[in-house]
């Protein structure tokens, strides 16, 4: 499996918050929605990304930005603007002082702000569950990372405003795939550049060695792999294997092996109704006794606690 395709691999976008955001300046929007993931590409204007913590980010049109969550976050045209919206949990919306919004800020299908042809358009698009499989990678990412026009070309954005804004069946899912396209593309950009500091195992997939073990690991979870069996894949010794492994991913091939299994198996529990039995079978493990123990070890719940609760 690629990298980045694994990012959103498994629990892809379903019914994503996606919106096409219209001001016309002074304008500040306070976000406290606890997303995991959401991403704010500048079609129009530009404007102002401001966290309660770290370095405060401009966005002119071409731009994009994309926030880590659960931190909370002001956009604006002017850092020193006050908030006029607060976004919560769920896609809530309030005045500051927490009276509701009541649609008020609505402009039409998936289009919200204070003017439908505002000077200021950007598209937001906001993952509500995070995945455990690409928890790894998401943990790499900065709570707040930008890649300006000439750092990247973004051709979905065309295609991305067209969409948006359409009332017809299906048009979730359609856009539930753009989304995932441009988080990608985006990623793809960023870990390319020189300000990224990709995790040790995505360095790794460039190995000749390692980078092959790797994706055989996350190809075929399931399989009873062992160093030896690996190593023979590889074409290197079972020490060598080790070694090199340990060296670049920085746990053993093992080791690793067991948090994708458990990965896997959290978002079967989040997003299927399968049997443990019949996760376990699929993510490598002989028996959901052997399953429900190694997840409780990593996660400190038991795999119904984690289903109830992700539920």
């Amino acid at each position: 499996m690629d990298a980045l395709a694994g990012l959103l691999e498994g629990p892809r976008a379903r019914g994503a918050f996606m919106i096409r955001a219209c001001f016309d300046p002074p304008w500040a929007v306070r976000v406290e929605d606890r997303a995991p993931l959401t991403v704010m590409l500048m079609v129009r204007g530009d404007g102002w990304i401001v966290p309660d913590t770290g370095e405060r980010v401009r966005l002119r049109a071409g731009d994009l930005a994309i926030a880590r969550g659960p931190d909370a976050y002001t956009c604006a045209d002017d850092p020193a603007t006050p908030p006029q919206a607060l976004i919560l949990p769920g896609g809530e919306c309030s005045y500051p002082d927490g009276r509701p919004l009541n649609g008020s800020m609505d402009l039409g299908v998936r289009t919200w702000g204070n003017r439908p042809e505002g000077d200021v358009v950007v598209l937001i698009g906001t993952y509500l569950v995070r995945g455990e499989i690409g928890g790894r990678l998401l943990d790499a990412l900065p709570p707040l990372l930008s890649l300006t026009s000439e750092e990247w070309d973004c051709p979905l954005t065309p295609v991305l405003m067209d969409e948006v804004t359409r009332d017809e069946p299906g048009q979730e899912v359609v856009l539930d795939r753009l989304l995932d396209l441009l988080v990608i593309a985006a990623l793809r950009a960023w870990f390319a550049g020189p300000r990224a500091e990709a995790p040790a195992w995505y360095r790794a997939l460039g190995d000749p060695v390692v980078g092959r073990a790797l994706r055989l690991l996350q190809d075929a979870p399931a399989h009873p792999w062992t160093v030896a069996s690996l190593a023979a894949k590889a074409g290197v010794s079972r020490a060598a294997l080790a070694r090199r492994f340990t060296e670049l991913v920085g746990e053993p091939p093992m080791a690793y092996l067991t948090g994708w299994r458990l990965a896997l198996a959290a978002d079967r529990l989040r997003d299927t109704d399968d049997t443990l039995g019949a996760i376990a079978r699929q993510v490598g493990y002989g028996t959901a006794f052997a399953l429900s123990t190694a997840f409780k070890r990593v996660y400190g719940v038991s795999p119904q606690e984690f289903r109830t609760v992700a539920a």
